[in-house]
């Protein structure tokens, strides 16, 4: 908005490490280019194991670390809601926490908004998981917390219709993840798939090692292919990288090496940095068999390079298959080892990686995404109309935006 004052925006969250998994980047990316485009930016967090190692990456910003109390799962920093300045809008990222205590209090002493962004914590199948802990974390801090805020954040259209759902009436922001691009956008990347026809070519899972990624029904669908069509598990090589969230990584282990010995299975380990987009960079197929996603980082990284996305639809990116850019898939095993032999056999499995990349660069670049902030967070001020992309106060969520 031309002529108006520097907007101050508070950015609150859990983690500022990779432990965040996909909040890593999607926080980080979004705040650093909020500041960019003129916003006055703090961002709160939490000390983990791993903050010094990765503090660097948020440059230029200088996130406010608070020293955590208890478990990490808690989310407790006492020191949090007196470290919580003044700002124009505070947007809280990720909710069952106790950090949402803070953003509670600094609402009360400010009158100023909120925006939460749930991260797909209110999917049904999230709060499947724990669900006498998020019982009594409602009960004691989060109603308030999500009833009070001046507008929610839903990645998509299924994370709105979550909330709604769920009961919360608030206006609601429909503002997608975004990705960085090659600053040369004249040459995109090419698909690799099919290249080498001397090696095998490689099927990447790149995410948190945890059960609602469907990584167990995957490695069963492998070995079910590997009876049904070896000539496709011959030719693959299935890579699952990322760290090991809960203990789930040694099941998968022993569950693999279970598998036919024509079966490549391996577990590289949390990747960062260089070594993630290596891997990116050396795959020739990305698959996601979630059970449930806000919006996955890990996709539209997987369409920056160019790769050819199987995933199911809980991955919440309906537009992906809308264009034909990325192949739907289930996790029933039997019904997955047929659709990777039709598809993994497919000679123009590349193209679909192409219309990704094509995708991803029409509709979830970074400075798009902030701008769009920039926008509901001055109206969630008072200055300026309601964005087109936010639901009004209990608007139900129509099929498409």
């Amino acid at each position: 908005m031309t002529g108006s004052k520097q907007l101050s925006v508070g950015i609150v969250t859990g983690s500022v490490s990779h432990r965040a998994g996909g909040l890593f980047t999607s926080v980080r990316r979004s705040a650093q280019m909020l500041a960019v485009q003129g916003c006055d930016v703090t961002v709160y967090a939490m000390r983990d194991g791993s903050t010094e190692e990765d503090l660097a990456a948020w440059q230029p910003l200088d996130p406010v670390i608070v020293e955590r109390k208890g478990p990490e799962r808690l989310g407790y920093g006492p020191d949090l809601a007196g470290a919580l300045a003044d700002h124009d809008v505070l947007h809280q990222h990720g909710i069952w926490q106790l950090f949402s205590t803070a953003v509670n209090s600094w609402r009360r002493r400010t009158g100023a908004p909120v925006m939460i962004s749930p991260r797909g914590m209110l999917d049904p199948w999230a709060l499947k998981n724990s669900r006498l802990k998020k019982r009594i974390s409602y009960a004691a801090f989060e109603r308030q917390n999500l009833k009070s805020a001046g507008c929610m954040h839903a990645l998509a259209l299924s994370e709105a219709r979550a909330m709604r759902q769920f009961g919360l009436d608030n206006p609601i922001a429909i503002i997608p993840n975004g990705i960085d691009l090659p600053t040369d956008m004249s040459a995109p990347p090419v698909s690799k798939y099919g290249e080498n026809e001397s090696a095998r070519e490689t099927l990447l899972f790149l995410g948190r090692i945890h059960p609602k990624k469907g990584l167990q029904e995957l490695l069963l669908a492998w070995r079910e292919l590997a009876s049904r069509d070896p000539d496709i598990v011959n030719r693959w090589h299935l890579q699952i990288a990322g760290w090991d969230d809960g203990g789930h990584l040694d099941g998968l282990r022993s569950l693999a090496s279970e598998l036919p010995n024509s079966c490549e299975v391996s577990f590289p380990g949390p990747l960062h940095g260089e070594a993630k987009s290596q891997a990116l960079q050396s795959a020739d197929a990305f698959i996601l068999p979630s059970y449930s996603e806000g919006l996955p980082m890990s996709v539209l990284e997987a369409w920056a390079f160019c790769l050819p996305v199987l995933m199911t639809e809980e991955c919440n990116l309906p537009e992906a298959f809308a264009h034909d850019a990325a192949i739907r898939i289930h996790r029933d095993p039997q019904v997955l080892a047929a659709e990777l032999a039709q598809h993994l056999g497919d000679p123009k499995l590349g193209e679909t990686g192409e219309r990704g990349r094509q995708l991803t660069a029409e509709r979830f670049t970074w400075q798009s995404i902030a701008s769009r902030h920039i926008e509901a967070y001055r109206w969630m001020k008072g200055e300026g109309a309601k964005p087109d992309f936010v639901l009004a106060q209990g608007e139900p969520v129509p099929a498409s935006l």
